[in-house]
Formats: C-alpha cells, sequence, structure tokens
C-alpha cells in the first residue's frame, strides 16, 4: 500500500538522508539500477517541485538515465526498515550496475511506481517519483576552488563532471 504525501512535509526528513545517502533508482528497457547520492536539492522552480540530482558522466546511472529521462529518489525512514536500508546505501554505493545486480545484492523489494517506470523500493520507503525537465553539465573550470577536491583528474588532466538532472516530483509516497 503507498500513502499519498505531501513531500515538503517530509523535506526534513529527506534533507536529513541525504548525506548519509539516499538511492536514486533508474530504469532503461529492462535494466534497473540503484545508485547511493548524497548531493541533492529539494525545491520549487517554474512553478513545479523539483528534486535535483547530480550524477557523473562516468556512472551507469548517467547512461540510463540519458536513455530514460526518470528516476525514483527512495530514502530511508522509519525503523522497520533501518538496518536493510543502512546495508543497501553501502551496497548501492560501492559497486557498479554494469556489473552488478546491486538490487539484488543488498536483497531490496521492487515495489512498481505508479507514473514513472523506474521502481519503488519498499525498503526506503520515502519515494518521489521524477520526470527529468532539464539537465545540465556541471562546468568544473567555473566551480569555487573550496569544492575542486569534488572533482579529481586523471593522467591527463580531466576531472569527471557531474551532470545536474532537475526531475519533476509527479508523485510522492510512503509504501506501508
Amino acid at each position: 500500500m503507498k500513502r499519498e504525501i505531501e513531500v515538503f512535509d517530509y523535506a526534513g526528513e529527506i534533507l536529513r538522508a541525504l548525506p548519509t545517502g539516499i538511492l536514486v533508482v533508474t530504469q532503461a528497457e529492462e535494466c534497473v539500477n540503484a545508485m547511493t547520492i548524497g548531493w541533492g536539492t529539494l525545491g520549487i522552480e517554474w512553478s513545479t517541485k523539483i528534486f535535483t540530482i547530480y550524477i557523473r558522466e562516468s556512472r551507469f546511472t548517467y547512461e540510463l538515465l540519458e536513455r530514460s529521462g526518470e528516476f525514483v529518489i527512495s530514502v530511508p525512514y522509519g525503523d522497520q526498515y533501518a538496518s536493510k536500508a543502512k546495508k543497501a546505501i553501502g551496497i548501492c554505493g560501492s559497486r557498479s550496475g554494469r556489473d552488478n545486480d546491486k538490487i539484488a545484492q543488498a536483497g531490496l523489494t521492487i515495489v512498481d511506481a505508479d507514473i514513472v517506470q523506474p521502481p519503488a523500493l519498499k525498503e526506503l520507503p520515502l519515494t518521489l517519483e521524477c520526470r527529468v525537465v532539464f539537465s545540465q553539465q556541471q562546468p568544473i573550470k567555473e566551480i569555487s576552488s573550496r569544492f575542486k577536491k569534488f572533482y579529481p583528474t586523471d593522467a591527463e588532466g580531466i576531472g569527471d563532471p557531474h551532470v545536474a538532472y532537475y526531475g519533476e516530483i509527479v508523485k510522492s509516497y510512503i509504501i506501508e
């Protein structure tokens, strides 16, 4: 069962969970992937509820997002699944979905989303279904030098930029 919520009533819970990790779930065709993120923003743009995620171009999640244009934010909420959510965040933040079924490895239960293609996750029940309405690569050279540590460079001095994906929140709920 899903209990529909007003997302901003849960903004505190979402933003408190973010620095320790929440999951972004993507899907293109039959391939489903979950990735841990620790950066994101929740707000209003264009008079629309938006959740923005930042994904490096080198990540498998980037490939899926580019193909599908949809994602689900799955946030730990409540005590019922706390240990399972913590384990899942660790697994999904330390392996690539190119070579691993991280959702199966983490023992997560897929729940069909209501509007978007990527599924929700029962064990991280606070759910935001999102459709990308805008994306933009972050130009590393224009980012304050205070944050350069987040953009290590390769042998040629090239960093791995993030792409900011602005997702319109098309539905929000808690899986019960």
